[in-house]
């Protein structure tokens, strides 16, 4: 069964906007794992936009006192700055289960791309090194359809997380063939070269079932902005809930009404 990670960067997003410590990102966490998930997600930024190192010791202390996975977000080439420590150095305070790894600048609104493996993969192989030291399962951010995956498993990374925001746009627009088609080769690349496939970005209840039927044996989805959204009308136990239906092949397509 592919498992869910809910990222709950937007949570913090929503502290921000107004100052002080409400909602809670610690408490959302943990109403998601109640409801079942299976880990949670956040992506730290430099620029603190959302989740801040604070909530992400914070929410290390609940996965590892719960037993479930903490999947840590974030570029490994930004460099420590005020109230940032830098994704390594925050990696080996909290020893995350998952580190994935992803390159997006301080002026990106959201992650956008993957990993260029002509350019990136000498980068990368030392910090690879670094997080399995640390006992992180190591993930990269890739576009479905890239060029240069085994580089990915020659520098000791576990998995890869395909970057599903094409097919998000794709399957909105009513026609998701070519997207999918791109997903499913990265996907069996991946596996033919040993490493596990993770997929995330722009998720949703509306199409992760055409998603799953269409790219089998994908080990983990980290959702959150759909997710948190959605959540706004039902509430995060029903929405996590219906998530869960999904991924358990009880709902073949979409939202229930």
């Amino acid at each position: 069964m592919t498992l869910l990670s809910v990222n709950v960067n937007k949570i913090a997003v929503l502290r921000n906007s107004r100052g002080g410590a409400e909602p809670d990102v610690v408490r959302a966490a943990q109403a998601c794992l109640a409801a079942g998930a299976h880990g949670i997600t956040v992506h730290p930024r430099p620029d603190l936009r959302h989740i801040r190192p604070d909530d992400v010791r914070a929410l290390s202390s609940v996965t590892h006192a719960q037993g479930v996975e903490l999947n840590v977000e974030g570029n490994p080439f930004a460099p420590p700055r005020s109230g940032y420590p830098g994704f390594l150095a925050l990696c080996d305070e909290v020893r995350p289960a998952q580190a994935t790894l992803v390159p997006d600048g301080d002026s990106q609104i959201t992650s956008d791309h993957g990993f260029d493996f002509s350019r990136d993969t000498e980068r990368l192989r030392p910090l690879v090194a670094e997080l399995k030291a640390m006992g992180c399962r190591v993930s990269l951010f890739v576009d479905a359809g890239c060029e240069g995956l085994e580089h990915a498993a020659h520098i000791g990374a576990d998995r890869i997380e395909i970057y599903t925001g094409p097919f998000a746009e794709a399957a909105l627009a009513g026609d998701a063939t070519g997207a999918l088609a791109l997903c499913q080769r990265t996907a069996q690349e991946a596996r033919a070269f040993g490493l596990g496939v993770n997929a995330g970005h722009d998720l949703s209840q509306d199409n992760l079932g055409q998603f799953l039927a269409n790219v089998p044996d994908v080990l983990e989805v980290s959702i959150g902005h759909a997710l948190i959204g959605e959540a706004l009308y039902a509430g995060l136990d029903t929405t996590v809930r219906r998530y869960l239906e999904i991924l358990d092949g009880q709902v073949a397509t979409g939202r229930r009404d």
